[in-house]
């Protein structure tokens, strides 16, 4: 695929990959890093004309290269029409239902596995080139001043939550380098199967420190100072993608620095001190005291 990419712009055509719910925090940056390498974006997003989109319109290259398709990624129709002429999807979007409530502890964690599961099927099945790739917590820069689930575990951290914060493992991965895999990945074309993306593992009281060396004027989260040995979270390893080539850029703390500095010129740290912060209930790191 990078060759016949090379191919295209030498004969001036650019190519053009679609991707899924554009609007959210990586698909973002995937858009943005896309248009940089010279690609033509077909960008679904819920709603073009959202001011929570505009962000995508004010990118790099965006205003030549760039379309938005209005598109939910249960409506096959309006997927198809964004597809049309792509050599290459990035699904980044995921289904989110909005008409009712459902349990926090469960649902989330098996619509990723089956969706996956049933992307990789489907693929075999009909002799298409299905790559998944898995990160783990992605942080880093914002694109627009909204945050993701992940980084209200941080801000929940940093404003300092009303509960304990259980002493448990966590893997943490750089938006960017997230990109970068997700770009190296669709143009290797021996890819296959599934990539962990996951080069950073930090316990969260060691997290809480590194946080508080570099700021230490926010009232942060209070943590146990023993290791939960019976945590659930088991260990990931990013072998098989560091052998296809690829190389994380940024280290765990470059990363918090860049969220950090990056909620601070948004204005998203104003009232941090004090005031807390809900924890998302998909995270289960609070106990009770």
């Amino acid at each position: 695929m990078a060759g016949r990419t090379e191919e295209a712009r030498r004969s001036g055509e650019r190519e053009t990959v679609c991707v899924t719910g554009a609007g959210g925090y990586i698909a973002s940056w995937l858009v943005k890093l896309l248009l940089s390498r010279g690609y033509a974006v077909h960008a679904t997003v819920r709603d073009p004309r959202d001011p929570k989109n505009a962000h995508l319109g004010q990118l790099e290259w965006a205003a030549e290269n760039l379309r938005l398709f209005k598109a939910d990624v249960l409506d096959s129709d309006a997927l198809a029409a964004a597809v049309s002429g792509c050599r290459g999807v990035f699904h980044v979007a995921c289904p989110v239902p909005t008409d009712r409530v459902l349990d926090p502890e469960d649902w989330y964690m098996v619509a990723k596995v089956i969706a996956e599961k049933t992307a990789l099927e489907y693929g075999e099945r009909n002799g298409l080139n299905v790559v998944t790739v898995c990160p783990t917590m992605a942080l880093g820069p914002l694109l627009r001043p909204m945050l993701n689930v992940s980084h209200e575990f941080l801000m929940y951290i940093i404003k300092g939550g009303p509960t304990m914060m259980k002493n448990i493992p966590w893997h943490i991965v750089d938006v960017r380098d997230v990109v970068d895999a997700l770009l190296m990945v669709y143009k290797k074309e021996e890819s296959t199967g599934r990539y962990i993306c996951a080069p950073n593992c930090i316990s969260a009281k060691d997290l809480v420190n590194m946080l508080k060396r570099d700021y230490p004027n926010y009232n942060y989260v209070n943590c146990d100072n023993d290791m939960v040995l019976n945590s659930i979270v088991t260990p990931l390893m990013s072998e098989k993608l560091k052998n296809l080539g690829w190389k994380p850029m940024k280290t765990l703390e470059e990363t918090l620095l860049d969220s950090v500095e990056c909620y601070k010129k948004m204005g998203l740290l104003k009232d941090a001190e004090g005031c807390p912060c809900r924890l998302p209930h998909l995270f289960h790191m609070a106990i009770e005291k």
